[in-house]
């Protein structure tokens, strides 16, 4: 067959049939209609050879893409491509010729302020995924309690049982994948590492790997489809072999990975989600693997299974350190992972692998002796603010607010459920709060320009974008981390106008004798400019605990803590 002639598949016939059928069209009257002969059209629709041209021609009437109508075996350089020696010949090809590009996109890291970038591979920690996306469960609040494996003496919501296995299992398992993710939970890094592992041949070596940054496929001149994207891709790496990228995915050989669909802008979801159904289903061989923030946008691609990356546990944590700080050997990573567990907010932190690194790089530079607020105000200035920044990336907000609006709503839902010993809450209960708590705020709060927002939307916006709200279960909200929950409460009153500050304290000294609340008292001490009120305060309320030997041992001994802070 020439290489300026095409045929149909047997499938692009059947499709090429129904769509003559669907433009109220026979052979004949299709021929008229491009002032062509009969004979060139009877040919098409038997699936024999001819004229390219004439073959593109037919299927542009007939409103069909004409690379899925033609047999893969008539494509030009790709004439008996189906063997086993060409298509290996080719895979080895674009694998050498993509190598770099690939090492050079995925293979180097930055950690959040470090001056130099890190091969990924030297800093790289294994990532375990839940089978079961925890907002989709059904479970009741008592069911959620149930969940927690209580360790210490404090909540610890960080440790919501539920089993998981590893990223790279779930990818074997499943050969088309969407991974969800709280922001900084690791999710691009993980893809990058798919990307790396089939580069150097360490996972499936027997695939093309194909990383592609959603945010920028969308934004690409031209809007391209993702077939053309990714031929973009491999002739920017010198890849000129004739329908390379066609005939890779027709025979299932590349492993596409793409990233952050979370990050694409409204304008151009529904594009991109037409695309990525359309390669999904046209090359249904090939393993897919998306990823995407949870609660950012409702869709479904109904070939791919959902799997939510894990929170890091004690023996990831360990990892990540030891490679963070290999450079001052195994003391410092021990040290490190030793403070953890003698501060439990801090280890509860760290099980958020973007929180994670802030904390090794604290902990580098000051063994965590500095003030903990500023700690905290640093991981949530990363999380309000910093993390999409940094990566350039604008969220489609329904609100649009300062930090400092953010927070107090944060403060007030924070304030409202910890009181009440409310860990998790439901999704029809705070959303009322929501909407009230936007109703008190100043005059010139840009939250009043969000009046008639959705408080749902909200919820989801705090969720998607800042990850410091998370559904637990169908309906069920917690904060993160218990941490947050405590330093907000604290914000809360310390933050409280100078006729209620007083009237603030009191309220918070009553709790003195509660376990629950000794982070808030450590916090609130900290934050104040002058804490001598608050612990005189706390001193009076020590002699009404005298009479109960346990209340006042408990009592006591925070407030010494509190002194200690203070000084």
């Amino acid at each position: 067959m020439s290489r300026r002639s095409l045929q149909a598949s047997p499938e692009g016939m059947k499709k090429a049939q129904a769509a003559l059928f669907r433009n109220s069209l026979t052979q004949q009257a299709l021929a008229e209609e491009l002032s062509i002969s009969r004979q060139p059209v009877s040919k098409f629709f038997q699936g024999k050879a001819v004229d390219r041209y004439i073959f593109v021609t037919i299927c542009e009437k007939l409103g069909l893409e004409w690379d899925e109508i033609a047999s893969v075996s008539s494509l030009p350089g790709a004439d008996d491509a189906t063997s086993t020696s060409q298509i290996e010949s080719l895979v080895k090809t674009v694998r050498e010729k993509n190598h770099d590009s690939i090492a050079r996109r995925c293979g180097i890291i930055r950690l959040l302020d470090q001056e130099q970038p890190m091969r990924l591979d030297a800093i790289y920690t294994h990532v375990n995924v839940l089978e079961r996306v925890s907002g989709r469960r059904r479970l009741s609040i008592a069911q959620l309690h149930d969940c927690c494996q209580q360790q210490f003496e404090r909540f610890d919501l960080s440790n919501i049982y539920q089993k998981s296995v590893t990223g790279l299992e779930a990818v074997e398992r499943y050969d088309k994948l969407m991974i969800w993710g709280k922001p900084g939970s690791g999710k691009t890094t993980f893809l990058k590492w798919l990307a790396i592992e089939c580069n150097l041949g360490e996972f499936r070596g027997d695939a093309v790997p194909i990383f592609i940054t959603l945010k920028e496929f969308a934004e690409a001149s031209g809007q391209p489809s993702l077939l053309d994207y990714i031929t973009a891709q491999f002739e920017e790496c010198g890849v000129v072999e004739p329908h390379a990228v066609q005939t890779l995915l027709s025979q299932g050989r590349a492993i596409i990975l793409l990233d952050g669909l979370d990050e694409v802008r409204q304008a151009e979801l529904h594009r991109v989600l037409q695309e990525i159904r359309a390669v999904s289903t046209r090359f249904s061989a090939n393993s897919i693997v998306i990823t995407c923030r949870i609660a950012a946008q409702e869709y479904t691609f109904e070939q791919f299974t959902e799997v939510e990356v894990a929170d890091f546990d004690d023996q990831q944590i360990a990892s990540f350190a030891a490679k963070c700080f290999q450079g001052e050997g195994s003391v410092k990573a021990q040290r490190f992972v030793q403070k953890l567990q003698e501060h439990q907010p801090f280890k509860e932190l760290a099980t958020h692998p973007l929180l994670l690194t802030l904390l090794c790089l604290v902990f580098e530079e000051t063994d965590f002796a500095a003030n903990h607020c500023q700690l905290y105000e640093e991981g949530l200035d990363l999380l309000l603010r910093k993390w999409d920044a940094k990566r350039g990336i604008e969220r489609n907000q329904v609100y649009k607010q300062s930090r400092q609006d953010k927070e107090d709503l944060l403060s007030q839902i924070a304030w409202t459920t910890f009181e009440r010993g409310e860990y998790f809450f439901k999704q029809f209960a705070i959303e009322p709060r929501i909407s009230h708590s936007i109703h008190t705020f100043p005059e010139g709060s840009t939250f009043l320009e969000t009046l008639q927002v959705d408080s749902e939307d909200i919820l989801k916006c705090i969720e998607a974008q800042h990850g410091l709200l998370v559904e637990r279960a169908r309906g069920i909200y917690s904060f993160s981390h218990i941490t947050f929950q405590e330093y907000f409460v604290a914000k809360k009153i310390v933050a409280s106008p100078p006729s209620h500050a007083e009237e603030a304290l009191q309220n918070l000294v009553r709790h003195m004798a509660e376990k629950r609340w000794r982070e808030v008292f450590l916090l609130a001490v900290e934050m104040l400019p002058n804490a001598d009120d608050l612990l005189e305060l706390m001193k009076r309320q020590l002699d009404t605990l005298a009479s109960d030997e346990k209340q006042y041992e408990e009592a006591k001994k925070l407030l010494i803590d509190c002194l200690n802070s203070d000084c």
